[in-house]
């Protein structure tokens, strides 16, 4: 399992996100980060926000609720959610 961080708010994770895959879906874990698949370019900020929409589907909160806090042009990324805890994420993984 990933390590999870809770703050006052929400959790914070690690991901690593595969840009230009076939479709959209969680690919386990690859290290301590989430591993996640998208089908967007990495190109103008389109795999961000395709990986904020992924997460949000996901975890079912709103768009608002997700920041990418480091790694904005890396595949790693470090993920802020607010509004959940630290079990909303294990059960998605």
């Amino acid at each position: 399992m990933i390590p999870v961080s809770e703050t006052e708010n929400g959790v914070v994770f690690s991901i690593r996100v595969i840009p230009r895959a076939s479709r959209c879906e969680l690919a386990g874990v690859q290290g301590d980060a989430l591993k996640i698949r998208i089908t967007a370019p990495p190109v103008e900020g389109a795999a961000n926000k395709e990986c904020i929409k992924f997460l949000s589907d996901m975890l079912g909160v709103k768009k608002s609720q997700i920041k990418i806090i480091s790694g904005h042009k890396s595949k790693n990324k470090k993920v802020s959610i607010s509004g959940i805890n630290r079990k909303d994420i294990k059960r998605m993984a």
